[in-house]
């Protein structure tokens, strides 16, 4: 991925948002960099200036979408600190992502595309899937005496299949996205269900 300067920010988002677009609507094989230019409004030049081939586009939407969670990757446990106020916290900062329309938009494409090629799935996986920020949190509460869990991976992956559960997959394909309100609902029940399972 190509490195902006904040002149030219605006143009690399006008291109992955068009691309975004293009590559739902039509697939990756018949996608078009023509159109995504049209759309973008940028010249086939400054196109291809951002983006050798079609083929590195597709990888720098997954790269700017991995990069919208790394927050969710940033959060680690602290020793000793309150484990409701940890859990939420971790949860926040994934269903905050979730709340991003143009993060369910690259969503939907990279998973739309990603069902069509393997290859591409494998790839895409790698990069998108934070659930090991989930299960380190898990793992070190545990080693910690905070939660009782004899398997730190698979209730890593049940708290945030929670969060998804309502606040992405049902949405995934509909284009909307939960209000504070309604993610703030789903954060504290899925919070109060890992307690209630695995609390000391």
């Amino acid at each position: 991925m190509t490195e902006c300067s904040a002149p030219n920010a605006t143009k690399y988002a006008q291109i992955i948002e068009a691309a975004v677009a293009e590559f739902q609507d039509k697939g990756f094989a018949a996608a078009s960099m023509d159109r995504i230019s049209a759309q973008a409004e940028v010249s086939k030049r400054t196109l291809y200036k951002y983006f050798e081939s079609k083929e590195n586009l597709f990888r720098s939407i997954v790269i700017e979408l991995s990069n919208r969670f790394a927050e969710v990757v940033e959060i680690r446990y602290k020793k000793g600190r309150d484990i409701r106020k940890q859990l939420t916290e971790l949860a926040w900062a994934e269903g905050r992502i979730l709340m991003m329309p143009d993060v369910m938009a690259m969503s939907r494409m990279v998973i739309s595309e990603t069902l069509r090629s393997p290859a591409l799935a494998a790839e895409a996986t790698g990069k998108l899937d934070k659930t090991a920020a989930f299960i380190g949190m898990m793992r070190d509460a545990a080693e910690d005496g905070q939660l009782r869990i004899d398997d730190p991976e698979q209730a890593g992956r049940e708290f945030i299949g929670l969060i998804k559960a309502r606040a992405f997959w049902p949405l995934l394909f509909t284009g909307s996205v939960l209000s504070e309100a309604e993610m703030a609902e789903t954060i504290e029940n899925s919070v109060e269900m890992m307690i209630s399972r695995y609390a000391v």
